[in-house]
């Protein structure tokens, strides 16, 4: 099988908020409850979410980091979506896009220091 990831993942649940901003089906700003990121990357994220998120929407995304605490504000792109359980709970990719070089660069050293201190 391809592997299309472009950077390393790590696998870390964190808290994510994350605000839909392009326009579409779902209507603009609306904020999304009970997400979870379940792994990141600097190029991306994979999220647990209670809603669906059509493939191409854009959304903002919060994303609190554990180890150290901190906070990080990306825009991203939805790339897949799939149902986990009767369309009550869903998983989907997200790409960053747009996003400052800063912060790739501090997602990149996050995810190096982790690893190298096996935090998850």
């Amino acid at each position: 099988m391809y592997e299309k990831r472009r950077s390393e993942r790590l696998a870390q649940e964190n808290e994510i908020t994350i605000k839909i901003v392009s326009k579409g089906k779902l209507p603009l700003n609306k904020k999304i409850i009970y997400q979870l990121s379940k792994d990141i990357s600097s190029s991306g994220t994979r999220v647990q979410t209670n809603a669906f998120l059509p493939i191409d929407t854009l959304l903002k995304i919060q994303l609190a980091l554990k180890q150290p605490p901190r906070m990080i504000t990306a825009l991203g792109k939805v790339k897949w979506v799939k149902s986990l359980y009767a369309d009550e709970s869903f998983e989907a990719g997200l790409e960053f896009i747009n996003t400052s070089s800063e912060t790739i660069e501090l997602l990149a050293d996050y995810i190096s220091q982790a690893q190298d201190k096996g935090i998850s």
